[in-house]
């Protein structure tokens, strides 16, 4: 398939004749014809060109919980995508086959913005999310399709690891209505020798997001045994979590899996994600959830203040729901998020989505 090249604005010339890429904290320094280490962002013609415009490893209909976002619209239906590459290297990826894949072969489908705003009207969804791989690095494509469905009054969300620079951060989440930023582990050493990233980069995103952006934020940590799981770690990353971005953020703790080049650890003891869970709450998180397991108590949510169930869920199928106005029809507290008076009926189905160029 032909690339389809569009110019990047984040970047800038050096005295060595080099371009260095700005949007990312890895700041990629390219000859021509060179590539960043996301595969997609390319020098070429004095200028750092994105490659893959346009261009996804696939769209798929999902249940708005499986990104996860269990406070944005419950039950909804989003149109999900990606591309291909990352800008990260995280050994333990669970969507290596597109993240890390740098093959063009692997970009098979093809769709501009307004095509993917008309796909949503059409099939009924209440918002569309970049995923599967990190859309950062498509930044340009990402924003003209968020742009197109706002038009159309389709909400847009970012499933992210939310390791990008100070500007390109800004103008990307001015136009995400809601984001899940993985925080992969808290602490840095872990950050720097299994993602070759940096743990303080990702921290300022989360701050932004929570309190700069008009974005509706969850988060989510993978739990790795072995590697990020120590309770002591967990009671840091909980507490960094309700002091500095408040005790009504979601945390979802989803269970790891071996893959890629951690295929030598264990599957996630559902222990560990109890455990998990209770030490958030403990630390004043009033809601914090778990996946990758099926747990019907830890999927759903409870009102913080007279704990009442408010959208049940098994897997991603919701039962009762008790929100209305946005408060808990039980006792009337406000209930952080955005919902809908009733819940959306789209149930666990996954349904391909096939564009004609």
């Amino acid at each position: 398939m032909t690339l389809h090249t569009v110019p990047t604005r984040y970047w800038h010339s050096l005295p060595d004749g080099r371009l260095q890429c700005d949007l990312c904290p890895r700041h990629c320094k390219l000859h021509e014809g060179q590539q960043g280490l996301c595969f997609v962002r390319e020098a070429r013609g004095g200028e750092i060109v994105m490659t893959s415009y346009g261009l996804s490893s696939g769209f798929c209909i999902d249940p708005i919980e499986k990104k996860p976002l269990n406070h944005f619209y419950p039950g909804t239906s989003v149109l999900s995508f990606g591309t291909a590459g990352c800008n990260l290297a995280c050994k333990f990826c669970q969507n290596w086959d597109m993240s890390k894949s740098r093959e063009t072969a692997t970009l098979s489908s093809r769709a501009m913005p307004d095509q993917l705003a008309d796909a949503c009207v059409t099939n009924g969804c209440r918002s569309i999310a970049f995923t599967y791989n990190d859309p950062v690095i498509f930044h340009e494509y990402a924003i003209d399709v968020a742009q197109a469905c706002r038009e159309a009054g389709v909400k847009s969300a970012a499933v992210t690891a939310g390791y990008v620079n100070e500007a390109p951060r800004a103008e990307f989440f001015r136009h995400m209505d809601a984001a899940n930023i993985d925080l992969k582990a808290f602490n840095e050493k872990f950050y720097y020798e299994v993602c070759g990233a940096h743990l303080n980069n990702v921290l300022d995103t989360l701050e932004h997001v929570q309190h700069d952006a008009n974005t509706w934020l969850e988060i989510t940590t993978l739990l790795i045994p072995g590697e990020n799981d120590d309770p002591h770690e967990l009671q840091a990353m909980t507490r960094w979590i309700h002091d500095h971005l408040g005790p009504d953020v979601p945390l979802h703790f989803t269970a790891f899996h071996p893959d890629w080049k951690m295929r030598d650890k264990s599957h996630t003891p559902q222990a560990t994600l109890a455990l998990a869970r209770q030490i958030a709450h403990d630390n004043g998180l009033h809601h914090v959830y778990v996946g990758n397991v099926h747990d019907r108590d830890a999927s759903s949510t409870w009102c913080p203040h007279c704990h009442g169930l408010l959208v049940e869920r098994d897997w991603y199928r919701l039962g009762e729901y008790h929100i209305s106005d946005g408060k808990c029809s039980h006792c009337g507290g406000a209930v952080a998020g955005h919902f809908d008076n009733a819940k959306g009926d789209w149930g666990a189905q996954r349904m391909p989505v096939r564009f004609v160029s």
